[in-house]
């Protein structure tokens, strides 16, 4: 009866260890990141039209107008959007930064 108990619990243990390693890779920043950025940059599109920014948007030749044409979007926008913008850079910049660890990490084992 013991063997059959050690094994049930061994069985148990093993199907729990399985499902966090097959999880673990679902719960890092990296992935994190992603679902912000996403979950940031879908919330700007429902509350900001992007087919009239790049109608109204200077050529992108030009630079300077290009950055004065944003700040100005930017500042004159509602709070909801500057949040969501704000949201989805720093999310983009987690995002490299994840990435560039994470290829650092494997470039040394190569």
């Amino acid at each position: 009866m013991t063997t059959q108990n050690n094994s049930s619990l061994h069985t148990n243990v093993m199907r729990r260890v399985y499902i966090i390693h097959v999880l673990n890779p679902l719960f890092t920043a990296t992935v994190f990141s992603v679902f912000v950025f996403l979950l940031a940059g879908w919330g700007i599109g429902r509350e900001v039209w992007l087919a009239h920014i790049l109608q109204n948007m200077p050529s992108p030749t030009d630079i300077g107008a290009v950055a004065r044409f944003y700040l100005a979007a930017f500042a004159n926008t509602r709070f909801i959007v500057q949040a969501l913008s704000i949201i989805v850079v720093g999310a983009f910049i987690w995002l490299v930064v994840s990435v560039a660890k994470t290829l650092k990490t494997l470039t040394r084992f190569v």
